[in-house]
């Protein structure tokens, strides 16, 4: 079994790694450069963990999924999904990235985890007593999740017909959304040239022109930049100095927000 997961600032990876910890499966985030062809090819069974973006998958996680459709065809999988408060269907979305019946979903489910998104007012950066609250929930919803697949339980989060209408509510206008997103990245006078959000970008919209960081229109809003930047200097959308940064957690349970 293995568990492949993509994650912008981490709550996607402390997921996969939690589940691979517990279930002793092989665990890889498809940013890795490796031979994912190979390993797709000899596993009967696949989990894949994700942020949902307004209950609809990330861009690179569709991409990947795209490039290696054809051997994931009869596939059991396992869905994962990361969220803040509620995604509706968020894991069942997942699904609409394969022809009808093309694979067998054994288990969805969504774990609440800390909001990465540090420049809106009414989504405020959790603080160490929160962190801490969604990190035992996630590990009891996962202890939950390992005894179902012991026991060969079909559990699947969000398949509903009332979550799936929550999450078109939600996600209905993400297309367009995205796309907006794509081109309001923006870079202050703060920033240094370190070059660090050229490196981790997973899309690669950052790029060195001249000796200076230089912005592409391409941007896939997973907030890794913002996060991570050591001068604060990036933003998204929403205009203005980042205050917070979300640092992540660590599957040692420790909150290591600042």
């Amino acid at each position: 079994m293995t568990i492949l997961y993509f994650s912008g600032t981490g709550n996607s990876k402390y997921i996969a790694e939690l589940f691979s910890k517990k279930m002793k499966a092989k665990c890889h985030s498809i940013e890795e450069d490796m031979n994912f062809k190979k390993l797709l090819a000899t596993e009967k069974i696949i989990a894949f963990c994700y942020p949902v973006y307004a209950s609809r998958v990330p861009r690179l996680m569709r991409e990947f999924v795209a490039r290696h459709m054809a051997l994931l065809k009869g596939k059991r999988i396992i869905i994962f999904c990361t969220q803040m408060a509620f995604s509706g269907d968020g894991a069942r979305a997942f699904t609409d990235l394969f022809p009808k019946n093309y694979v067998k979903v054994i288990c969805a489910e969504h774990f609440f985890m800390p909001n990465n998104v540090n420049n809106v007012v009414i989504t405020p950066l959790a603080g160490k007593k929160l962190t801490r609250w969604y990190l035992r929930n996630s590990h009891k919803r996962m202890n939950v999740v390992c005894r179902n697949l012991s026991r060969r339980r079909v559990v699947r989060r969000g398949f509903n017909l009332i979550s799936q209408a929550l999450g078109l509510l939600q996600g209905g206008l993400f297309p367009v959304i995205e796309k907006w997103c794509a081109s309001k990245v923006r870079v202050d006078d703060d920033c240094n040239s370190c070059g660090l959000c050229v490196e981790i970008c997973p899309v690669g919209n950052f790029t060195w022109e001249n000796g200076k960081v230089a912005l592409g229109r391409d941007c896939m809003i997973c907030y890794r930049c913002i996060n991570r930047c050591p001068k604060k200097a990036i933003s998204i959308v929403f205009p203005g100095k980042i205050k917070r940064q979300f640092k992540g957690v660590n599957l040692g349970g420790k909150n290591d927000c600042d």
